[in-house]
């Protein structure tokens, strides 16, 4: 996931395929409710686009065309009930995986030059909230089924979305730099 890499030497993203550069900008979706079961080192997320555009593109009228596209989406409710794992990775399954979808979907279509994850996962990964991200291949079953058997009776966990967080990433860490609310369900 991108905002772990916040740690990691230039050198070890670029081996990895994270080349996170000064200026770049992602979409995610805080999820506050998870952040105490979160162990990767940063706050819980959603991540709906990853990256956006270079910070230099955000002028006035890409902010008013972000303004419009994130109103035209209804807040939502996502709940996490059930684990999943990528190699290396233990995530909480966000359900329904639609209106994240749907907003990445958005952003994509109306700049089709942006590819999810640089394409480095094909056409992207499914939603999801990771919760560890440092053990191998060697030693993440056992960690990661103990980890889960720890966080298992705390959920399921139900949260409501009403905006997206544009973050920057300066060269070191991942900075919140604006919100984006999404529109209101009547």
């Amino acid at each position: 996931m991108l905002i772990a890499d916040e740690g990691r030497a230039d050198s070890e993203r670029e081996r990895d395929g994270w080349p996170d550069i000064p200026g770049d900008t992602a979409f995610t979706i805080k999820i506050r409710e998870a952040d105490p079961l979160v162990r990767a080192g940063f706050p819980a997320h959603v991540t709906v686009l990853y990256p956006f555009v270079h910070q230099s593109r955000l002028d006035d009228l890409v902010r008013s065309e972000l303004c419009r596209l994130f109103a035209r989406h209804p807040s939502f409710a996502l709940t996490f009930a059930e684990f999943g794992r990528y190699p290396g990775v233990l995530y909480l399954d966000p359900q329904p995986h639609d209106p994240v979808r749907a907003l990445t979907a958005d952003l994509t279509r109306r700049w089709p030059e942006l590819v999810p994850y640089r394409g480095i996962f094909g056409t992207g990964l499914d939603p999801h909230l990771t919760i560890a991200n440092h053990k191998g291949p060697a030693t993440q079953d056992a960690a990661y089924d103990a980890l889960q058997a720890e966080l298992a009776p705390l959920l399921p966990l139900r949260c409501h979305v009403d905006a997206v967080e544009l973050i920057v990433w300066d060269g070191e860490r991942w900075q919140s730099r604006a919100e984006y609310p999404l529109g209101r369900v009547d």
